[in-house]
């Protein structure tokens, strides 16, 4: 990592704040956008008491139609680890839509890439005894480890053979949105061809037995080490983007590419190691909602619209962001389960969306 730059730190935080200090120009001649986004109905406390209310609502709904309190709590903590999975496809989203600058529709195929690619490596190695109260043991940690690798590999590669000659050619938005577009379905084909199109489980016939915490709640292990994954990588990413070289140089490039190139900082480096921290944040989505539910050749595309929905409510380019308006998300799809057919989940993601894109388009947690 020392060998992308020619620059010293000193130089690296001036070019970070060269970039910012022409962002806070371009607002700067916009006062009256921000005024009017900073306040009132359009200011992120008053969009985040109509998703409260929204959920109070579904509370109550749920309640009418005789659903539980245990049960709505339960719903309520399978929501949270729901979002938790679509927060590290969230993440890997809008990192890459940082610096990249294009919606990537192919990114849900990489959760589908990790998640297969962990069950062959399960299918390999011998099973063992599970961990401590999970359901897995050592070789779903191992399959997790290289499914992460392996996607990680092949988003680089993608970007080498289809993005970066668009990009030096300097093709528009909507031609990058479509060649991605593309290789999602290219990426979903060599899943049906390689594994087939019937479900599967990582541990088929194990025991997964549920936690009887207080207040009636119940929980899987496994969904506890879902979500305190989620919040670990969440925590190790704002960490690496604030406190490391690399993320003082995603940032600048996200800020303004060209200057940051000027200044020296080899932004093709950085776009690879974006690429390889999107998709493997995905990929280890992926293998948690396979565990956490089943594997489908069609999960990353089903998984999508949540992912996008949650990225453009939270803010585009927050990754605390993302993790909060992936776990709004989440816990909105569970909780419309209790009185209405679970299906209709992504439609709940998407009105989400066009509210928060109605009331607030740039999210709840902007970046400025």
């Amino acid at each position: 990592m020392s060998g992308v730059f020619i620059l010293g730190d000193d130089l690296m935080v001036d070019t970070a704040q060269s970039t910012a200090n022409i962002a806070n120009q371009d607002e700067a001649d916009t006062p009256t956008v921000d005024a009017r986004d900073s306040g009132g109905a359009r200011s992120s406390r008053f969009v985040g008491g109509v998703l409260l209310l929204i959920l109070i609502a579904m509370w109550i709904g749920g309640w009418y139609s005789g659903t539980s309190t245990e049960e709505m709590l339960s719903l309520t903590a399978w929501g949270v680890m729901l979002g938790g999975i679509i927060a590290l496809g969230g993440i890997g989203l809008t990192l890459c839509y940082g610096v990249l600058k294009f919606p990537n529709f192919a990114h849900g195929e990489f959760l589908t890439l990790g998640a297969y690619v962990t069950y062959g490596v399960i299918l390999v190695l011998p099973k063992s005894n599970p961990i401590w109260l999970f359901s897995f043991g050592w070789e779903l940690v191992i399959g997790l480890l290289l499914a992460a690798v392996v996607t990680a590999i092949v988003a680089v590669v993608i970007d080498r053979v289809l993005y970066r000659p668009l990009r030096k050619h300097q093709s528009p938005l909507v031609l990058l949105a479509m060649a991605s577009l593309g290789m999602e379905f290219l990426l979903r084909g060599i899943v049906y061809l390689t594994w087939g199109s019937d479900y599967h489980f990582y541990y088929s016939g194990r025991a997964n037995p549920a936690l009887y915490l207080p207040f009636g709640l119940r929980l899987q292990a496994d969904q506890l080490f879902v979500f305190a994954l989620a919040i670990v990588l969440v925590v190790m990413l704002y960490w690496m983007l604030t406190r490391t070289r690399m993320g003082k140089a995603m940032r600048a490039t996200a800020d303004n590419p060209d200057l940051a190139q000027v200044r020296g900082i080899n932004t093709e480096q950085v776009i690879a190691w974006t690429w390889s921290i999107g998709a493997g944040l995905a990929a280890i989505g992926g293998v948690m909602y396979g565990l956490a539910s089943q594997m489908r050749p069609d999960m990353g595309f089903v998984l999508l619209l949540p992912i996008f929905a949650a990225v453009i409510m939270g803010g585009i380019g927050s990754a605390w962001g993302a993790l909060v308006g992936s776990i709004i998300i989440g816990v909105a799809m569970q909780l419309t389960s209790a009185f209405m057919n679970p299906a209709y989940g992504p439609a709940v993601a998407f009105i989400l969306m066009v509210l928060v894109l109605l009331m607030r388009p740039q999210g709840l947690f902007a970046q400025h």
